[in-house]
């Protein structure tokens, strides 16, 4: 009798151990507050404990100023020197990690981190915020940097559509599986086709006087969104000086038109 209720003990056990919730974790950098407000909406969302990555020295002042901080540490082959966490990452399954987009990919802060962590194991689930995009060569930067990770799809919003977050965070939990609920999933693009006078007009609204982007439609896809319609542009760089010639180069550009509001675009691949 004692050995049965030993056994069953085992097996309870066991299954236990079977079910048990991965455990998450939110680590992230923010230097303006605006993918700390994307983090701990994560964190609310999913329960999960959350951590900042804190620079000994913070990063200041506006864009050219961290910049230039940037530039000259990465031509001293210096990473910023953290403060230490007060909690213990390894005992983490999943970590959500989040960043501002800086040159192109997650900030030194974040390379920093990652460097003096082992990951080897754990899925890493990237987000982000930005200007114009980003969040697609951060991961690819975070695959080749974390090899013995598994590198998840990610999230990414502009910094300009914050107030956004708090629905696409939901959706893009639910719509993963690290969130119960059910959502319905969006439709694929439509074959693209070339940007007529209209469609120009809608990427020439988006994109209005956005510094980072220069360029022409050249052909779209939409699809039905709740809401509203969302269009993939293709686009080609324009020259800044209409006398300079410069070799093709298209850009992708997501656009949301929701109903009875200006479209906006929400994401640019380079």
């Amino acid at each position: 009798m004692k050995k049965l209720l030993f056994l069953a003990a085992l097996m309870t056990l066991a299954a236990c151990t079977q079910n048990k919730a991965p455990k998450a974790l939110v680590l992230y950098y923010s230097q303006t507050n605006t993918t700390k407000a994307v983090a701990e909406e994560i964190a609310a969302a999913l329960g999960a404990d959350i951590e900042a990555i804190l620079p000994v020295v913070p990063y200041e002042g506006d864009i050219p100023a961290v910049a230039a901080r940037c530039a000259k540490d990465a031509a001293e082959g210096k990473l910023p020197e953290l403060k230490p966490f007060t909690v213990d990452v390894n005992a983490y399954d999943i970590i959500f990690l989040g960043y501002p987009i800086w040159m192109g990919t997650y900030a030194p802060p974040v390379e920093a981190a990652i460097s003096a962590m082992n990951l080897d194991g754990k899925k890493v689930v990237p987000f982000c915020t930005f200007g114009s995009g980003g969040l697609d060569t951060s991961t690819n930067d975070l695959k080749a940097k974390l090899p013995n990770a598994e590198i998840l799809p990610g999230y990414g919003v502009r910094a300009a559509r914050i107030d956004a977050a708090k629905a696409e965070v939901d959706y893009f939990l639910k719509s993963n599986g690290f969130l119960a609920g059910d959502v319905t999933p969006l439709p694929a693009f439509s074959e693209p086709k070339p940007a007529d006078e209209a469609a120009a007009a809608i990427f020439d609204a988006a994109v209005g006087s956005y510094p980072m982007i220069h360029a022409a439609a050249t052909e779209v896809a939409s699809r039905e969104v709740p809401g509203g319609i969302e269009y993939l542009f293709t686009a080609k760089d324009l020259p800044r000086d209409p006398a300079m010639e410069m070799p093709d180069h298209f850009i992708k550009v997501y656009v949301l038109a929701e109903d009875g509001k200006e479209p906006v675009f929400t994401q640019v691949l380079r």
